[in-house]
């Protein structure tokens, strides 16, 4: 059974203030389980967990990661902007980018945050790009083929278009090396939202026979390994969800079996989470505001894919909760939609909810990672504000909602931007 952290009553003192829809976080939850990250990979002086920006780039949360002892793993410009506002600079910083602009490794090389390169040929552009190497140098890896475990495929990297082979991620760390590179990591991303314990140590153990082949073949000092992201939450109530403590005792065991009998046993570990870290703790709230009646029975609510669009892109599964009647019956079977004109717009289909009457609060559990951070605005919706639940049980807003303004601010090179404005201030 999934839990709300927020009950009916709460929502009903909160939407006097902010209507729904909105995203909503719970800080006591997401700094716990930060804590419980460092607890389980504390075995390693080096661990650092470099939250993924793109899970959720809201500087507040952002904020109270960092002061958590969390990084930043960026891959864009804004992303970099924004760790650098909320104070993170150097090696909190890791850039993890493909198909770069130059522009982008010039500010990361500014911060200095950790480069990872995602291509051979960075390796040239990179150097032309800042006319040197960075002293500290990571590359991504690829191992192609499919990758599998003992529940079956996981994924296929052979098809991914991210990483090096190996062959040329050894030619990189001899040219890296030859050109003033010191501090060396290696990066590798294979999988993505396991929910399994295994995957985090499999990865492990692949990671550090590279990274042990690699040295002796150039002579680099491995620095780092980052496992990067893929450790993933039970978006289904029906899963068990992964146990931290048993990962980082897995990757501990690859370590001590690999690493250390080589005299690697100063190899930093990084992770890359964002799914993990925050997507438990989120959740969109809206409200019930139409039902129909014809082939199929449906609850329209007040929010849409453009505030969380996983269920139409993926056909990925969110649990529902209806706030006030978590212990009623689940004896009526509901498409729960939203406005959008594609038929897709729907966060539930065939689902057996409690009876839904118009008012009623849903909670769509689990958007606290790829929630509000993947919205857009078709049909010129707008999206949603954000909601910050205190430890202490108060409720701050740390992003307002759009308004049709923000909708229509690049259109400010325009002569029609005035009259826009004359519009929405009701000028009609």
């Amino acid at each position: 059974m999934k839990k709300a952290f927020v009950t009916k009553e709460q929502i009903e003192d909160i939407v006097k203030k902010y209507p729904t829809p909105f995203h909503i976080y719970d800080e006591k939850g997401f700094v716990n389980n930060v804590k419980a990250v460092y607890d389980a990979f504390s075995w390693n002086k080096g661990f650092k967990e470099y939250f993924a920006v793109k899970a959720n780039p809201n500087p507040v949360l952002l904020d109270i990661l960092r002061n958590n002892g969390c990084g930043f793993d960026c891959s864009s410009k804004t992303e970099l902007i924004l760790s650098k506002a909320v104070g993170a600079e150097g090696s909190e910083i890791m850039f993890s980018s493909n198909d770069t602009p130059a522009e982008e490794f010039v500010l990361a090389d500014k911060l200095g945050a950790i480069i990872n390169l995602d291509d051979f040929t960075h390796v040239e552009f990179l150097e032309k790009t800042l006319g040197k190497i960075p002293e500290t140098i990571s590359c991504r890896f690829n191992p192609g083929g499919v990758f599998k475990m003992s529940n079956g495929i996981m994924d296929n990297p052979g098809d991914s278009k991210y990483g090096m082979t190996k062959d040329q991620l050894i030619e990189a760390f001899k040219i890296l090396k030859s050109k003033g590179a010191k501090r060396f990591g290696i990066h590798a991303f294979l999988a993505s939202n396991t929910v399994t314990n295994e995957y985090y140590p499999q990865l492990a153990g692949q990671l550090f026979e590279l990274a042990v082949e690699v040295q002796k073949a150039t002579g680099a000092k491995i620095a780092f390994i980052n496992l990067s992201g893929g450790v993933g939450i039970p978006y289904t109530p029906d899963m068990e969800p992964n146990d931290i403590h048993v990962i980082g005792k897995g990757v501990k065991e690859q370590y001590d079996k690999i690493l250390a009998p080589e005299g690697m046993d100063d190899v930093a570990i990084y992770t890359e989470m964002g799914r993990f870290m925050m997507g438990p703790y989120g959740a969109l709230v809206t409200k019930a505001i139409h039902e129909k009646h014809i082939y199929k029975e449906y609850i329209g609510v007040d929010a849409c894919a453009v505030n969380l669009m996983r269920p139409a892109m993926y056909g990925s599964y969110h649990h529902i909760t209806v706030l006030g009647k978590e212990n009623e019956p689940c004896d009526h079977v509901y498409d729960v939609t939203g406005s959008l004109c594609e038929n897709n717009d729907k966060f539930a289909i065939d689902r057996k909810l409690p009876k839904i009457d118009m008012g009623d609060y849903i909670y769509i559990h689990d958007t606290g990672a790829h929630g509000y951070a993947m919205g857009y605005n078709y049909n010129g919706k707008l999206k949603s504000a954000e909601l910050l639940l205190r430890e202490d049980g108060s409720v701050e807003l740390i992003r307002r909602a759009e308004t049709p303004m923000d909708y229509y601010a690049t259109l400010d090179c325009l002569d029609v931007y005035s009259r826009l404005g004359e519009l929405v201030d009701g000028k009609i």
